[in-house]
């Protein structure tokens, strides 16, 4: 297994940091896609379960966030996150060769993930989407758009919603790759692409795995199940995990989310 890590020139050049783990004899590839105020190196585990089922791994961390360029964690357009996502596929794409490349996404990057494959369909063989952000139905930052002054930032709380696990959050919180502050541009973004994913719901058709835990405090599992009820996909599987809070890949019983997920991806290679 070899480690590389490097930076990919974005649509608009902003610089991200991009990773890759590779193995030998790869039968497949997987991008995974990070969630709001955290990084790719939160992956480790999972990344490391892939690259064991011989699956190349391919991260970055999104504009704005840990080791990219971008104002910190700023949007004023969803269509960056969405775009940002698209670089890093192609990229993977050209890299890969014949083999079949898969998309995870958790949380906010279940969004772009999401997203992703509303506006770019048919590139990956599958998308994964945990804890994903594709309705609002927890209003985390109240109503959106926000009527505050754009340019206003809050304090990250996100880290007690995160996990069950009090060392995952102990982790996420003193991580200093973890922003401590979310832009209003960021959650108001967030929230016109909520609409627009909701609107364009029929464009999705891709294969997809929809995960999420049933005790999620951040991201509501009704998202998942509007998603799931309303995308045009043939291949499409909702799971909802008793108990389970937001970071699903970061519970106690992470191991049978993990094996959930790349069961279901290898049954599409």
């Amino acid at each position: 297994m070899s480690i590389i890590e490097t930076t990919i020139a974005s649509f608009d050049g902003t610089k991200l940091y991009f990773s890759k783990n590779l193995v030998n004899d790869a039968k497949g590839a997987v991008v995974i896609v990070h969630g709001l105020c955290e990084h790719a190196g939160r992956y480790d585990y999972l990344t490391e379960k892939l690259n064991i089922h011989g699956f190349h791994v391919y991260r970055f961390d999104h504009r704005g966030h840990a080791r990219s360029e971008g104002s910190r964690t700023f949007y004023n357009d969803f269509h960056q996150i969405i775009d940002d996502v698209n670089v890093i596929v192609e990229a993977t794409l050209q890299e890969i060769g014949d083999i079949p490349l898969f998309v995870i996404g958790h949380s906010m990057g279940g969004f772009a993930s999401s997203s992703f494959g509303t506006k770019y369909p048919g590139k990956v063989k599958g998308i994964v989407l945990s804890g994903a952000l594709t309705r609002y139905h927890t209003k985390v930052a109240g109503e959106l758009p926000l009527e505050i002054p754009l340019g206003t930032y809050f304090p990250n709380e996100l880290g007690s919603g995160v996990c069950s696990d009090p060392e995952v959050v102990s982790a996420y919180v003193n991580d200093p790759l973890v922003e401590k502050q979310i832009s209003v541009d960021l959650f108001n973004s967030l929230g016109y692409g909520i609409e627009w994913l909701k609107q364009h719901a029929k464009q999705f058709v891709d294969p997809v795995l929809v995960l999420h835990g049933a005790n999620d405090g951040l991201v509501s599992e009704r998202d998942s199940r509007d998603f799931y009820g309303d995308i045009a996909s043939s291949d499409k599987t909702l799971k909802i995990f008793a108990y389970l809070m937001h970071e699903i890949f970061n519970e106690p019983s992470r191991d049978e989310v993990i094996d959930e997920a790349i069961s279901w991806i290898e049954k599409r290679i």
